[in-house]
C-alpha cells in the first residue's frame, strides 16, 4: 500500500501523534537529563565538605558532557539514513544503561584537598558521564529527524519550537526538585527512580522508532533537508560569545548566593531553571517577553546588581530577589539574541553545537579560569559589566550632548564614594561622622543608585552604558574592601580575607578571618590580648564554657576541632592536653599558622597542635574510638551548611569517638537557617543526652570580643552531660515533629522555611 492508498483520518492521525511523540520524547530526555544533576551533585558533595564550588565545578562537567553529546549529534547528521541513526542512538542508549544504577564510583578514592577539581571531574564521568551524554544528544538529534519527517508540514519548517519543550522538561524537573523530590524521596529512593526514568525513555525511543518507521514503509526514506550557506566565522564566535555570558552568570550568581546561605540543591536550581526557562521564552514563536522589553529592563537590573554585587546584607532575601532579577533579564536578553540568529534547519546540529560550546567556555571561565586568576570573586560583577556589550551599539562612541551628560555625571557620582573615603581617612576631624561602615556602605549605596539612573538614561549606548557600569563597580568593590583589607587569598573552598579592624579598647590592630560574610575568628595584636580568643571561642561563649568544662575534669584531656578559622582554639590548650584540628582546605590552615595574621597556634598554645587534612567525615573515620575528651563540630563556610557533618550517621560516628563521659558540641548559629531542630532530632533518635544554648553577647563588650552563639552539647552518656546539666545556661528544648537528617534524607529547603517564616 503506498503513501496515496493511506485514509485522510488515518494520516491526519499519524500527523497529529508524529509530534506529541516526537515532543513527549524530548520533554522526557530534559527531565532526566537535568533532574540528575543537582541528584548527582549531592550525592558527591559531602565528600569535598559541602563547598558552594562543588556544584559549579559539577556544572561545569555537565556542560562539557552536554557538549559531547551534541557533537556526537552533529556527526551523526553525516549518516543519510534516517532509520540508521535512530539504531545508532538506540545502541548507544542501551550500552551507556550498562552504567548504572545511579551512583558515585568510588574507583578514583578520596579526593585530595588540595586538588580536589581533577578528583570531581573524573569521578562525575565515570559515574554518570556515558548516560548524561547520550540523553543529552537528544534533544538536537529529535529535533534534526523531526525537521526530516515533517517535510513539507509548515510545523516542519521550525523545528525550533520542540527547544522550547525541551527547556521546559528541564525547567519543570529541576523546580521539582527541592519541592517535591528531595523532601519526599532519600537519595536511594532519587537514583533507582531516575534509573527506572532512564528504561522509560528508552521504551519511548523505541515506540517512537516504530511508529516513524510504519508511517515510512510505504515512503521512500525522507529526503535530506535543502542546505543553506554555512555560517560565518564571525557569526560563529558571536554565538559562542552569547551561550557564554548566560552560563557564566549561572554559575556566578548561584556561588554568589549560596555562599552565605547553603550549599543546596533548593539553591543551585534556582539559576539552573530560569537560564532554562529564558530559552522556552526566547525560542517560542511570540515569546512571553519581547525583546524590546527585555533590554529596558535589563539596563535597570543589570545597574543595580552591580553596584549591590560588592555588599552583603542581613536582608539577604532582598539580595537574592535583585541578583536573580538580574540574571534572568540579562540571560533571556542573550538567549533571545541567539535566537534571532538561529540558521536554517540544515544547521540546527551546528548551531546546537556552538551554543553548547559557549557554555562551556562560560562555564569553565567562572568554575575553573577565575578561581586562579582571581583572588577574589570578580567573574560575577565583571561579567554583568561585560554583557552590556550585547546591547544596542547606537552610534558607538558617538554620543550626543545628552548622552555624554548622563556619562560624565554618572562617572563623578560613581566616584565619590571611594573619594569621601580617602577624605575621611585622611582627616581626623571626620572620624565621629562616618565611625559605623554600615553608615559609609549605605552613603555608597545611594550614590551609586544615582549613578545606575544615569546608566540607565544612556542604555541604548552599548560603549558608554558598559564604561558607566565598570565605573559604579571598581568604586562599589573599593568601598567593600576598604582600608580595612590586609590579605585576601582564594581557593577551591571560597575566598579568606584578613581584615585589620583596630579597637583601642584592644589595644589597637585586630585581625579577623572573613568568609563571605561570616567571621571565622579573630585575634587582637597587642601582646596584652593576644591569647584571649575572641568572637564564638571567648570563654563566655558556650564553645569557650565547653572547653573550660572539660579542662576542670583532669590536667590532660583530647579536644579535636572540626574548622580550623584563625586557630582561636588552640589558645585553650594546656601543656599536657591534645589538640587536633580537622580541616578541609588547605589555605586555612596556612593562614591560621602565619605569624603575619594570627599567633594562636604559633604563640599562644602550649605545645605543638596537629592539623588533619581532608573531608571530616572521611578522616574522623581514621582516628581511635573512645579515645576524646571534646569534640567541637565548627565546619561551616561562610553560613553554607555541611549538612553531611549534622547527620544522624554523623553525629552517631562522632559519640563513637568519645570517651564515655567525653561531649560533642555543635555549633549551630546560623542567620538563614534552622539547623537546631534537624540535629536535635538527630540526638533524640540516637537516644543521648542533650542541652542547647543561645548565647548573647555583651553590647558593652570591645566589637569582636565575643560573639552571640547557639550550640548543643551531647555525650553518651549521663555522667558525661552532668556538669553541663547543673549549669543553668544549658537548657533542654521542647519535642520536635521535625525530621531527623541522614545520610540519605536532607531537607535544607524546610530549614529555610522555618528560619525565614
Amino acid at each position: 500500500m503506498s503513501a496515496a492508498d493511506v485514509p485522510a483520518g488515518a494520516a491526519q492521525t499519524g500527523d497529529r501523534l508524529t509530534p506529541a511523540l516526537f515532543a513527549l520524547a524530548i520533554f522526557t530526555s530534559a527531565s532526566l537529563v537535568f533532574v540528575v544533576q543537582p541528584m548527582v551533585t549531592k550525592l558527591v558533595l559531602p565528600m569535598l565538605g559541602g563547598s558552594p564550588q562543588v556544584w559549579n565545578t559539577a556544572m561545569v562537567f555537565f556542560q562539557a558532557a552536554l557538549l559531547a553529546g551534541y557533537g556526537y549529534a552533529h556527526l551523526l547528521q553525516r549518516i543519510g539514513s534516517l532509520r540508521t541513526q535512530v539504531i545508532v542512538h538506540l545502541a548507544l542508549l542501551l550500552v551507556a544503561a550498562l552504567f548504572l544504577p545511579l551512583g558515585v564510583s568510588g574507583a578514583l578514592g578520596n579526593p585530595d584537598p588540595a586538588a580536589p577539581i581533577l578528583w570531581l571531574l573524573g569521578t562525575l564521568t565515570l559515574s554518570i558521564g556515558a548516560p548524561f551524554a547520550v540523553l543529552s544528544a537528544t534533544a538536537p538529534l529529535l529535533q534534526a529527524w523531526y525537521a526530516r519527517v515533517r517535510v513539507g508540514h509548515a510545523d516542519g519548517k521550525n523545528p525550533y519550537v520542540l527547544y522550547a519543550a525541551s527547556n521546559l522538561g528541564s525547567f519543570l524537573a529541576l523546580l521539582s526538585y527541592p519541592v517535591l523530590i528531595e523532601p519526599l524521596a532519600t537519595l536511594s529512593g532519587q537514583r533507582w527512580g531516575w534509573t527506572g526514568g532512564y528504561a522509560v525513555f528508552v521504551a519511548l525511543i523505541v515506540v517512537m522508532a516504530l511508529t516513524v518507521w510504519r508511517r515510512q514503509a510505504a515512503a521512500a526514506e525522507p529526503a535530506p533537508l535543502e542546505r543553506s550557506a554555512p555560517l560565518s566565522w564571525k557569526d560563529r564566535l558571536i554565538l559562542i560569545g552569547l551561550a557564554a555570558a548566560p552560563s557564566s552568570l549561572m554559575l556566578g550568581v548561584t556561588a554568589h548566593l549560596s555562599t552565605d546561605v547553603a550549599s543546596a540543591p533548593f539553591l543551585w536550581v534556582i539559576p539552573l531553571a530560569l537560564y532554562l526557562l529564558t530559552f522556552v521564552i526566547a525560542f517560542q514563536s511570540r515569546p512571553w517577553i519581547p525583546l524590546p522589553v527585555t533590554l529596558v529592563v535589563q539596563a535597570a537590573v543589570g545597574a543595580v546588581a552591580v553596584t549591590l554585587a560588592a555588599f552583603r546584607s542581613d536582608e539577604w532575601l532582598v539580595l537574592f530577589g535583585i541578583s536573580i532579577l538580574a540574571f534572568f533579564f540579562t540571560t533571556l536578553m542573550c538567549h533571545q539574541l541567539l535566537a534571532a540568529r538561529r540558521p536554517a534547519p540544515d544547521r540546527l546540529t551546528e548551531f546546537y553545537l556552538l551554543m553548547s560550546l559557549g557554555g562551556v567556555v562560560g562555564g569553565a571561565f567562572t568554575a575553573l579560569l577565575a578561581p586562579v586568576i582571581f583572588n577574589d570573586v570578580w567573574e560575577y560583577p565583571l561579567m554583568l559589566v561585560l554583557v552590556g556589550f550585547a546591547r544596542p551599539w547606537g552610534r558607538g562612541w558617538k554620543l550626543d550632548y545628552r548622552d555624554a551628560y548622563f556619562l560624565l555625571a554618572g562617572v563623578v557620582i560613581a566616584a565619590l564614594p571611594p573619594v569621601i573615603h580617602m577624605v575621611v581617612h585622611a582627616n581626623e576631624m571626620l572620624w565621629p561622622l562616618f565611625q559605623s561602615p554600615a553608615i559609609f556602605r549605605q552613603i555608597t549605596v545611594l550614590l551609586l543608585g544615582a549613578a545606575a539612573v544615569c546608566a540607565f538614561l544612556i542604555r541604548d549606548r552599548a560603549l558608554a552604558y558598559v564604561a558607566l557600569l565598570t565605573a559604579m563597580t571598581l568604586s562599589a568593590q573599593w568601598i567593600n574592601k576598604g582600608a580595612d583589607s590586609a590579605y585576601t587569598e582564594r581557593s577551591f573552598f571560597g575566598v579568606m580575607q584578613v581584615a585589620n579592624q583596630p579597637d583601642e579598647r584592644l589595644g589597637g590592630d585586630v585581625h579577623a578571618l572573613m568568609h563571605g560574610t561570616t567571621l571565622h575568628g579573630a585575634q587582637a595584636r597587642d601582646p596584652r590580648y593576644a591569647c584571649s580568643p575572641m568572637t564564638y571561642y571567648a570563654p563566655t561563649t558556650p564553645i569557650g564554657q565547653a572547653a573550660v568544662m572539660v579542662q576542670n575534669r583532669g590536667p590532660a584531656v583530647n579536644i579535636g576541632v572540626v574548622g580550623q578559622g584563625s586557630g582561636a582554639m588552640a589558645a585553650y590548650k594546656r601543656a599536657g592536653d591534645t589538640l587536633t584540628f580537622f580541616e578541609i582546605d588547605p589555605m586555612v590552615d596556612r593562614l591560621s599558622r602565619d605569624p603575619r595574621w594570627f599567633t594562636y597556634i604559633s604563640d599562644c598554645a602550649q605545645g605543638p597542635v596537629r592539623t588533619v587534612l581532608g573531608d571530616a567525615r572521611l578522616t574522623l573515620e581514621e582516628e581511635p574510638a573512645g579515645s576524646y575528651d571534646l569534640l567541637i563540630i565548627d565546619a561551616f563556610s561562610s553560613d553554607a551548611v555541611p549538612t553531611h557533618l549534622l547527620t544522624q550517621e554523623a553525629i552517631d560516628g562522632y559519640l563513637q569517638l568519645l570517651k564515655p563521659d567525653g561531649v560533642v558540641l555543635l555549633h549551630l548559629s546560623n542567620r538563614n537557617l534552622d539547623i537546631t531542630l534537624p540535629a536535635l532530632a538527630a540526638a533524640r533518635a540516637l537516644g543521648v543526652p542533650e542541652r542547647h544554648q543561645i548565647y548573647i553577647e555583651d553590647r558593652n563588650a570591645p566589637d569582636m570580643a565575643e560573639a552571640s552563639t547557639e550550640a548543643m552539647i551531647l555525650s553518651p552518656t549521663e555522667a558525661g552531660m552532668a556538669d553541663f546539666a547543673a549549669d543553668p545556661r544549658w537548657r533542654v528544648l521542647a519535642p520536635t515533629e521535625v525530621r531527623p537528617w541522614t545520610d540519605d534524607y536532607v531537607n535544607l529547603f524546610g530549614s529555610l522555611v522555618r528560619a525565614t517564616f
